[in-house]
């Protein structure tokens, strides 16, 4: 969402939502060490984002100014209708940024989804409403709801998006709705990879948060427990009797003239070289009689 951000005179009051605080997951203690670092050395370089007196984006930034009464400067953008759309614009800079988790990157795709998905519903009951002729006096004041149409957004688009494959959204959404919060905070700590999370998301909740008290390791084992039990056993196949087609001496001694023949046109060689030569050749022709055989048995 391209957003206009414009310079604005340092406001007398900036009020923190711990919504949009907490909207975004924080910075690890080296990470905010070393963010307050380099404000130390080189100053706020870069503006709060603000909507009205609201701060939207810099809450760190924000914190250590404030901490060591260090100067800084504020943007307001123009463009919020809503609280939702501060969320997608929150979106879409971390998706923008490089030290973002994949995981983390799964979780706010889905939220953006999530955004997009009630924007379209709430188009289409409004749709409805005038369709049938029940829409009200709210529906008539407003020609449209205050964003532009809502996108559809597919599991591919959504996974292009985030930088992931569809398969790593599919276990990040199944994370997020079978997952224990203690299995959650694991992946985002890095402890547990998506996959195993996944896997452990599969068992009962009390399992999961045994797991995760037991730490790492015991973590890995309620995966590879998980995904046993969640292996389906492959059917045992049927012997096949292979049943080779016999080759007459007369036939075989025609083949092993022709390869005899062939060795000739080369030129002079050494007998023992032709004769294994020979010999492999039969080897080959058995073998290939033999895959013949077995191709015929699976097809049938």
């Amino acid at each position: 969402m391209a957003v206009p951000l414009h310079d604005c005179p340092l406001p007398m009051n900036i009020v923190v939502k711990e919504e949009l605080k907490a909207y975004i997951d924080p910075l690890t203690a080296d990470e905010y060490e070393a963010l307050e670092r380099s404000i130390l050395a080189e100053g706020c370089r870069d503006a709060l984002v603000l909507w009205g007196d609201v701060l939207v984006d810099g809450h760190n930034r924000y914190g250590i100014c404030q901490k060591h009464d260090l100067p800084f400067n504020t943007v307001q953008n123009t463009r919020f209708q809503s609280m939702d759309d501060v969320h997608l614009w929150m979106i879409e800079q971390h998706l923008g940024r490089r030290s973002v988790s994949d995981f983390q990157r799964g979780e706010l795709a889905l939220r953006k989804r999530e955004i997009l998905a009630e924007r379209k519903r709430i188009e289409q009951e409004k749709l409805q409403r005038e369709s049938d002729g029940t829409a009200d006096s709210q529906d008539e004041d407003q020609d449209s709801p205050p964003w532009d149409p809502a996108p559809s957004f597919s599991r591919a688009e959504l996974a292009r998006e985030a930088k992931l494959s569809s398969n790593q959204i599919s276990m990040i959404e199944r994370i997020r709705a079978q997952a224990a919060p203690e299995v959650v905070e694991a992946v985002k700590s890095g402890q547990l990879s998506i996959s195993a999370a996944a896997a452990v998301a599969s068992l009962p909740e009390d399992e999961q948060r045994a797991a995760a008290t037991g730490g790492k390791d015991e973590l890995k084992q309620a995966a590879k427990r998980a995904r046993e039990a969640n292996r389906k056993p492959r059917a045992a196949k049927p012997d096949v009797a292979v049943q080779v087609e016999e080759v007459s001496e007369d036939e075989q001694a025609l083949r092993d003239a022709e390869v005899m023949h062939a060795l000739e046109q080369l030129g002079e060689g050494a007998p023992a070289l032709r004769a294994r030569i020979v010999s492999l050749t039969r080897e080959n022709d058995a073998l290939r009689q033999q895959l013949a055989a077995l191709r015929a048995q699976l097809s049938a």
